[in-house]
């Protein structure tokens, strides 16, 4: 049997930004609602995601006729579970759990590991990590931002990174991300839900509850 072409590898190896969503409902319905939205590709959360592995099939199945890729991340670097998700179609997968600023210190060597094609790098862990919890854009962990994308460039791998910041999505694309997630579904539902509670009733929206990203 022929192995699928993995456009999504494809494209990252090239300049350019492919802009993505992250997926954090565990619903097909609502996948495929944001299947339609014009989105490079899509992160099916396995790891803070209410998903399991039939979940992860049916947002899979839902997702299959758009364009948009479906990239999965596993909850860990499990060989067995790596096995599972290939076998229902997840061409692409994040792996997590390689973190600290320990792992940014390496990463030169992990980026130089042949089977890895990109290096995510996420914002709130790494500010987590050097002591800044619940602060992502704190600016000694924007300056490890600023210094990894160039470093993952130049080992030719793709740099990624979840930006639900504008400002920090806008100057990633500017360093050379390759595949960037500008947003979470889980956020924006709820933000958008907040937002017209309070217009109807006259009253400024409530702030926004930390979304586990």
């Amino acid at each position: 049997m022929r192995t699928p072409d993995n456009t999504f590898k494809a494209a990252i190896a090239e300049p350019g930004a492919r802009r993505g969503l992250w997926l954090g409902l565990a619903g097909p319905y609502s996948a495929e609602r944001c299947a339609t939205a014009g989105f490079d590709w899509l992160l099916v959360d396995g790891e803070h995601g209410p998903n399991d592995l039939r979940s992860m099939l049916s947002v899979l199945q839902a997702v299959a006729p758009y364009p948009a890729h479906p990239v999965v991340r596993i909850p860990t670097g499990d060989a067995t579970l790596i096995k599972q998700v290939l076998e229902i179609g997840a061409t692409t997968r994040l792996v997590p759990m390689v973190e600290t600023a320990s792992a940014m210190a390496r990463l030169d060597e992990i980026a130089a590991v042949d089977s890895v094609d990109g290096v995510f790098v996420g914002p709130s862990d790494l500010a987590a990590s050097m002591g800044h919890l619940g602060r992502p854009g704190h600016p000694e962990a924007r300056a490890e931002i600023e210094r990894a994308i160039p470093r993952i460039l130049a080992a030719g791998k793709a740099p990624g990174i979840l930006a639900v910041d504008e400002g920090l999505a806008r100057r990633s694309i500017e360093l050379g991300a390759r595949f960037v997630a500008v947003g979470v579904e889980t956020t924006i539902l709820a933000r958008g839900a907040r937002e017209l509670s309070a217009r109807l009733r006259g009253a400024a929206a409530p702030a926004p509850r930390p979304a586990g990203y």
